[in-house]
């Protein structure tokens, strides 16, 4: 399309939007022709999106127009101010701006002898109902949480902050599928420079579209370290959440057709925060906070640590025996906790698979895979199940799915280093963990390790500790 422009031949203006959309071909694009004022005049509409009371209410006074009352109007946007009372409407001189806006929803309304069209926001959002998101529930926070629809979301945000600081800008990223990206912050108390950062960024990512919505546009906007497990973004479904982030000085990047919200800056310590941790008193809060990061530490070092026990008998003291496998069997140790990982790795993504209504039958069949069947089969020792349980339970109180999977992957690198180079192996392995983590590309720039590096006392303690909330919104 280029930057073709739209001219004062009414036919040769039509006949563009027809090559372009190719009506005759698609059967969800609708066009009307009518006539008032003694002009020709047409509608595209996309079926689906169309309100057409809206279109219809729109119309009325125009038909009522008659011959000579469009004369004195210099351009579409004068006829508009004058006898179009909705109100979001503006003006399109380009042939690319016109369909783009089209497919977007909007409705395009063409008057012969104007070198514009009108674009009129008549669409009709198909909205899924709110409710309380699976997977980032509150014990006592509000049942609400963000639905797949760009406007709803956003304006469930302004619920929560009712300010003229808070500002949201909307940007089209993907040269096919252009999509609806809102980036949203509160102007005085984000860092500035992120904000400038992030939106010239987002102005110019040369990407074709966003198949998978947040996750697509995190792997354009860091385009590097696919290596690396860790999560370089935190997410959230909860609209009081993303508004505490705000509040806090965070950015909010909200794609059309996700549910779930990125929280910028993200750094390894936000992760151990969850919205519970502010429904409770500070002393609870904290409590929960410094377990999620003790659970978090076990589910990396366990497993490592006891095979490495379990190699070296000489290294466990008189206190610790108990951790020594009793009755050993015929399958190596290393290959019972490979054989685990696999299996609980199968069942998880066999879970996201199954019905609601065989979801008991799964369960009694995985609790028979690595339930006495097993041990009773001698593939595995009573050892590696029980400590492997422990770490997959303890797995489920990190909110963050892909700070998971990224324990995981770290931790089977711990198993197989040591399996390899022993006493050596697990020490390489966890100078490769914190290399790892310490190395994390961030979208906005920011160290993964703020605020450890560079340091800052304050943030570390708001990080560790959950302060009373008067004091943090200060």
């Amino acid at each position: 399309m280029g930057n073709t422009s739209f001219g004062k031949n009414y036919d040769k203006n039509l006949s563009l939007m027809e090559k372009v959309l190719n009506v005759d071909e698609n059967f969800d694009i609708l066009k009307k022709d009518f006539v008032f004022a003694g002009r020709r005049a047409r509608v595209y509409a996309i079926d689906g999106f169309a309100k057409d009371g809206t279109i219809l209410k729109m119309l009325a006074p125009v038909m009522q127009l008659k011959s000579g009352d469009l004369e004195g109007f210099s351009d579409i946007r004068a006829f508009a101010h004058e006898h179009i009372g909705y109100i979001e409407t503006e003006a399109a001189n380009q042939l690319d701006r016109a369909v783009s806006m089209l497919l977007s929803g909007p409705c395009l309304l063409f008057v012969e002898g104007f070198d514009e069209c009108l674009i009129i926001d008549t669409r009709e959002y198909h909205v899924r109902g709110v409710s309380e998101p699976d997977s980032d529930r509150s014990l006592r926070g509000a049942r609400e949480g963000f639905v797949e629809t760009l406007i709803v979301n956003t304006s469930m945000i302004r619920r929560h902050i009712r300010t003229p600081d808070l500002r949201v800008e909307h940007f089209s990223v993907g040269s096919t599928s252009k999509t609806d990206v809102v980036m949203m912050s509160v102007k005085g108390r984000c860092d500035e420079k992120k904000v400038q950062r992030l939106r010239f960024r987002l102005n110019n990512l040369d990407v074709k579209s966003l198949a998978m919505k947040q996750e697509s546009l995190t792997e354009a906007l860091v385009n590097r370290g696919w290596y690396n497990p860790f999560p370089k973004v935190r997410y959230t479904e909860r609209p009081d959440c993303a508004a505490a982030a705000l509040n806090e000085g965070g950015i909010i990047i909200v794609v059309d057709g996700s549910p779930a919200v990125m929280l910028l800056p993200t750094a390894f310590l936000d992760f151990f925060q969850d919205s519970n941790d502010y429904y409770f008193p500070p002393l609870v809060g904290s409590y929960l906070r410094f377990m999620r990061f003790i659970i978090y530490l076990l589910t990396l070092f366990l497993i490592p640590t006891w095979y490495l026990l379990i190699r070296n008998p000489s290294f466990v003291p008189p206190w610790l025996e108990f951790v020594q496998i009793k009755e050993m069997n015929q399958v190596p140790v290393f290959f019972q906790l490979m054989m685990v990982e696999l299996v609980i790795t199968c069942l998880k993504q066999a879970s996201l698979n199954t019905p609601s209504s065989l979801g008991s039958s799964f369960s009694v069949v995985a609790g028979l895979l690595l339930g006495d069947f097993a041990v009773k089969a001698r593939w595995f020792v009573p050892e590696v199940l029980l400590y492997m349980a422990f770490v997959a339970v303890a797995n489920f109180a990190q909110p963050s799915y892909e700070l998971g999977y990224a324990v995981k992957l770290c931790r089977m690198l711990l198993i197989i280093m040591t399996a390899i180079f022993n006493v050596w192996g697990f020490f390489a392995g966890v100078l490769i963990t914190l290399l790892l983590i310490a190395t994390v590309p961030t979208v906005t720039g920011q160290s993964y390790l703020y605020p450890i590096i560079p340091f800052d006392w304050n943030s570390l303690k708001r990080s560790l500790i959950r302060e009373r909330m008067d004091n943090e919104n200060s």
